[in-house]
């Protein structure tokens, strides 16, 4: 028996999970920090350091005190985070500013400059971040953020994703050689490749902008897969936690790299991790690029196997923006929509709210809704939101497998799945499989399984999984709704392309409009024969 620690960064807050090996989790905290947006750019999104740290401070007394248990007693913690949040930093890992928040936008004119470059140059590595680089990406905001910030250049030493960043300052390490360097957020965000020869080449960074020469050597330090140690637990931070120093701690990871781990993924499953935004990871045996999926990287999420992270930029944010527009609570449009069925709102969504990830890679795509008459209410919006999402993940699921990634089972998880069982219906009829829902909270237990690998109680991830995660509830498709969410699903891809890529055939789009209206009166008279 050992207890260990679970950390998790997530965009609002941080949550501190103690597990117990045999008898799971003893307690749990959890605190807050604010998000900074700026109204006359919305673009912005970022975040103090300080505020980061003392959440973890506060998360973890409140986890001790809900566990029951002294802090000697922790074995080991491990640390996940979202990415692509970095932060530059000058000696002894000073920040020099905010984090950029992985949904930070502001670097769109830079990952374009890098996308480019990287075409010409015919980059290999560009093929293995879906063939686009994007904003969300960490090569891209450390150079705005050099572009912007002049007076601070003179003491910039290295920049460091979130993971890296609090597992350095636990271990206690300042030294840029031995600084932890996690593949899962370089591989995704960086065009770190092993078998490339790791970051792209000083002559490629440097030409895109000569502030980024140098930059390959600044970023040194040790890439590891997450079975791998980053260090032990300083006393500084130890006293600061009420732990005990010297406890290990593993090479840290991507909140939704984790939170798949958690939810029980293995060779053959999806998981949707569906929070602000949606995470989608897999897993392959044979490393392969594929075209608009932004993620293809030996060793992360399971590092045993090669990881694909694919996404939207928006989910729950996205569905939380139109309850406060309507003045009213997600919870109480989620209620609303109970009992709704696929088709009947009449009204089709491109859920584009925060632009693009998958499989388009372009932050400057807006919503669309189409079908709106005078009686549509918010719910109905809510609805088609949540279908658009779907339709969305559909799409991706589709790129992925039409490049041999296995998909045998599907697994929501996150914190919305837990709440909504009604998008879980959505889910199961658009992609037309049954949808796996862990019936607890994953929410860090991935880095808790980590934290168990690093202390030795488990051999493998599988050992660990097969121990401590949940069972499911399997939610089946119902074959009317899956009829109709075929039917637009066809809409929603001609519209996908027609409207997303500049690219694409032109496609005529005067059925939408009267099929939507079709569809949605052969549901509601449905409806209403089943009484339902």
């Amino acid at each position: 028996m050992s207890i260990v620690a679970g950390i998790d960064f997530g965009t609002l807050s941080v949550r501190v999970s103690l597990l117990d090996s045999e008898r799971g989790l003893l307690g749990s905290g959890i605190a807050t920090y604010p998000l900074r947006r700026r109204a006359e750019d919305p673009d912005h999104a970022s975040q103090h350091h300080a505020d980061h740290m003392n959440a973890l401070i506060e998360a973890m007394r409140q986890a001790l005190i809900a566990a029951k248990i002294e802090g000697y007693r922790v074995e080991a913690l491990a640390i996940a985070t979202t990415g692509s949040t970095i932060v530059p930093v000058g000696d002894r890992l000073e920040p020099l500013g905010e984090y950029y928040l992985w949904c930070d936008h502001r670097a769109w004119r830079e990952a374009a400059e890098i996308t480019a470059a990287a075409q010409a140059a015919g980059l290999e590595a560009l093929c293995w971040s879906g063939g686009k680089y994007l904003s969300e990406f960490g090569f891209a905001k450390l150079l705005h953020w050099l572009r912007n910030n002049p007076e601070l250049r003179p003491r910039f030493v290295t920049a460091l994703e979130h993971c890296d960043m609090v597992t350095a300052l636990l271990c206690g390490i300042d030294d840029l050689r031995q600084l932890p360097r996690s593949i899962c957020a370089m591989g995704h965000k960086w065009m770190w490749n092993e078998a490339l020869g790791g970051l792209p080449s000083e002559d490629f960074l440097s030409g895109i902008d000569p502030l980024l020469a140098g930059i390959r050597d600044r970023l040194g330090g040790r890439y590891a897969r997450s079975d791998c140690l980053a260090g032990t637990l300083c006393a500084a931070w130890a006293a600061r936690l009420g732990l005990r120093p010297g406890i290990p701690i593993p090479i840290g990871a991507l909140d939704a790299h984790w939170d798949a781990i958690g939810a029980g993924i293995g060779l053959g499953d999806v998981v949707n991790v569906i929070g602000t935004s949606t995470c989608i990871m897999a897993l392959s045996e044979r490393p392969k690029p594929i075209p608009g999926v932004c993620g293809v990287v030996a060793g992360s999420i399971h590092p045993s196997h090669t990881g694909i992270e694919a996404g939207l930029s928006a989910a729950g944010d996205l569905f939380e923006s139109i309850a406060r527009r309507a003045g009213t609570t997600l919870a109480e449009l989620f209620a609303a929509i109970a009992a709704f069925r696929s088709g009947q709102t009449g009204l089709l969504r491109l859920t584009w709210d925060n632009g693009d990830r998958t499989i388009l890679g372009n932050p400057h795509l807006g919503g669309v809704t189409l079908g709106w008459n005078l009686t549509h209410t918010t719910a109905d919006e809510l609805f088609a939101a949540v279908e658009g999402t779907a339709f969305h993940t559909r799409l991706i699921l589709e790129r992925m497998a039409e490049y041999g990634v296995p998909i045998r089972r599907v697994i929501n998880t996150g914190g919305i799945p837990r709440k909504s069982a009604v998008l879980n219906r959505i889910y199961a009829n658009v992609l037309g499989v049954p949808v796996l829902v862990p019936k607890g909270d994953t929410t860090s237990l991935g880095a808790a399984i980590f934290a168990f690998l690093a202390a030795g109680t488990f051999r493998t991830v599988e050992e660990a999984q097969r121990a401590l995660c949940p069972s499911y509830t399997i939610i089946e498709p119902d074959a009317p709704g899956t009829a109709v969410c075929t039917e637009l699903f066809r809409l929603f891809r001609s519209l996908y392309f027609a409207l997303g890529s500049e690219e694409a055939t032109p496609v005529s789009l005067a059925e939408v409009l009267p099929s939507l209206r079709r569809i949605a009166e052969a549901v509601r008279q449905d409806k209403g024969r089943i009484g339902t």
